[in-house]
């Protein structure tokens, strides 16, 4: 028994240090300025006062004022040095959070206690809404322990099944946000079940489709490959007995997914299988949008608000998507 715990205090030691990596960079930056919507509960109120108690954002709370002030009284918290926009509802609390990003006061928005439909219901308005000419899409930001860098899995929680022209953007959205946060190298890997383009599997073929996108410049920033299977994607070994010869088979720190369902089960997989956590962020619009779930755990939370926070510097050095 004394052999066992031994051997697993390293791998617990080694399990937030890629988040804590993030969290230490994003505190270097400016506060982010994050209009939270509707954080009516303990749990979302609490991820976003500790935020800004590390230095990660200046929160704007957006919601019914007594639903408000009732979570920061389960928390002991004091809201007097916040800034509190009050709406009527959550769906209110929604629209309000975007006209303050619209009207330049919020930089990002942080999903609170409200379904993410209303959220992004409010994003995507056409008459209001924060659109630009790149498709909205997900990532997660994974920290697996037995993986040495930060793994992006996309998209697993907005586009069901993602056409070709979609992923183009997904893909792009990916590699933007890679670079954000330090990563030199971006080496995608667009998964399937094989690792051959096989007409049958319509996945290999727009896989194949996006690796000839990136050599003619319609994708930029990264070095691509595909089809690849997730063995061979992620494991230099499995690559190499299938001698695929690539610099981003075994290597890959972003998985680009066939669609929603294969992303959410990998991701879910990674985090109930392999003890990993998984910060979410939405890119695409005007801002970026952190996801945060009641199950995520603290860490989890404040590293989709640094996420948030190096994104949007990136950002703001590059040249702003165009606004449709």
């Amino acid at each position: 028994m004394a052999s066992s715990t031994t051997q697993e205090a390293p791998a617990r030691h080694r399990r937030h240090e890629k988040y804590e990596r993030l969290v230490a960079a994003a505190q270097a930056l400016p506060r982010l300025k994050v209009a939270v919507v509707h954080p009516c509960d303990e749990a979302s109120l609490g991820a976003a006062l500790e935020a800004a108690d590390l230095g990660l954002i200046e929160p704007i709370l957006v919601g019914p004022r007594p639903k408000l002030l009732a979570a920061a009284s389960a928390l002991g918290k004091d809201l007097a040095e916040f800034r509190v926009v009050e709406a009527a509802h959550s769906h209110d609390s929604a629209a309000r959070a975007v006209a303050l990003v619209t009207a330049g006061e919020a930089e990002a928005l942080m999903k609170g206690s409200l379904h993410t439909d209303e959220l992004m219901a409010a994003v995507v308005r056409r008459d209001g809404g924060l659109r630009t000419a790149r498709r909205l899409s997900h990532c997660f930001v994974m920290d697996v322990p037995s993986h040495d860098e930060p793994l992006i899995v996309t998209d697993a929680a907005i586009n069901i099944a993602p056409s070709l022209e979609e992923k183009r953007d997904i893909v792009q959205n990916a590699i933007d946000l890679a670079h954000a946060f330090g990563i030199e190298t971006v080496r995608v890997a667009v998964v399937s079940a094989m690792e051959t383009v096989n007409p049958k599997v319509p996945s290999t073929i727009e896989a194949a489709a996006l690796c000839k996108m990136a050599d003619r410049g319609q994708i930029t920033g990264a070095v691509l490959d595909g089809p690849l299977a997730l063995d061979n994607a992620i494991d230099l070994g499995a690559a190499a007995i299938k001698k695929i010869r690539s610099p981003v088979a075994g290597r890959a720190n972003v998985l680009v997914v066939p669609d929603l369902e294969a992303g959410n089960m990998l991701a879910k997989s990674l985090t109930f299988l392999a003890d990993a956590d998984a910060a979410g962020i939405v890119l695409g619009a005007r801002v970026p949008v952190i996801l945060t779930s009641r199950a995520d755990s603290r860490l989890t939370r404040l590293a989709s608000c640094a996420v948030a926070s190096l994104f949007s510097a990136a950002q703001r050095a590059a040249k702003p998507l165009p606004e449709v």
